[in-house]
């Protein structure tokens, strides 16, 4: 039996998985700060002195932290991903991304958010949701390299400049390489691929796309079209999701498409 007084940052996302012996249970007691629970039946928030129990969870749960959370964990097994101190520091790049482009603040965490519903919604498992979870956090880590003037223009951008924001894919997957997470470095590469071949960096096509990837590729661009850019106001949810509606087989995986509408109509969003 393990017993941890665990601190969660604001904002930060954590996921309770489903194991495999049933006979595993935990039990998390809230210390100081607020939490929101995304469950089946809907979404709890929870504070000081509230409780969670889980044994034999069916599917994995959402836990998103309102403010700075401190609890204390009991478990014969511990189901909270952990992120070593190599994707902890990747984390920071991606944080000093979101510096350097202020329409994107947050962005990251809201795709990660968008991602793992859509992985619960297809039944991935749970390497596969882990990864993706993973991967998407970090999916814009090879902006890094690209100019904050280039990343903030209001104009059009140049061909030059174009070229730059393409490479991020190539740049983030190639950081990865040099990690213990090399294995998400496909995904992160290949996010801004489209299902008709006509993405980028590698023109891949269909079943040529991991499917994490395709995932990530439908959040990054309903989450870019609600939020303000340096170029234009944001679009509605409905507005968003019409298009990546109308573009389903063409730029986008007609599954994951589905999966997300599904996802947006029971949080009300469309």
């Amino acid at each position: 039996m393990e017993v941890m007084k665990q601190t969660v940052q604001k904002d930060k996302l954590m996921i309770l998985y489903p194991g495999d012996d049933a006979e595993i249970q935990e039990f998390f007691y809230i210390l100081k700060g607020e939490m929101e629970l995304q469950a089946i039946e809907g979404t709890v928030k929870i504070g000081p002195d509230d409780f969670i129990s889980t044994n034999n969870l069916e599917e994995p749960v959402q836990i998103v932290a309102k403010t700075d959370v401190s609890f204390l964990s009991v478990s014969n097994a511990l189901f909270f991903h952990s992120i070593s101190e190599e994707i902890k520091e990747l984390q920071r790049v991606g944080g000093l991304v979101e510096k350097k482009d202020r329409y994107t603040h947050k962005h990251s965490l809201r795709v990660s958010q968008y991602a793992v519903k859509i992985a619960k919604k297809l039944k991935l498992d749970r390497q596969k949701m882990d990864d993706l979870f993973i991967a998407s956090i970090l999916h814009d880590i090879g902006k890094i390299n690209i100019p904050e003037e280039v990343l903030n223009k209001p104009g059009k951008l140049t061909a030059e400049e174009f070229f730059l924001i393409k490479k991020h894919p190539v740049d983030g997957a190639e950081m990865l390489r040099k990690t213990a997470y090399k294995k998400l470095a496909d995904i992160v590469e290949q996010h801004h691929e489209r299902v008709n071949g006509k993405g980028y960096p590698l023109g891949l096509s269909a079943d040529e796309i991991l499917l994490e990837a395709k995932i990530i590729g439908v959040c990054d661009t309903f989450d870019a079209m609600t939020e303000d850019r340096s170029y234009r106001k944001a679009f509605t949810a409905e507005f968003a999701m019409d298009e990546i509606r109308r573009l389903s087989g063409v730029q986008y995986d007609p599954a994951v498409v589905c999966a997300f509408e599904e996802v947006l109509k029971q949080e009300g969003k469309i």
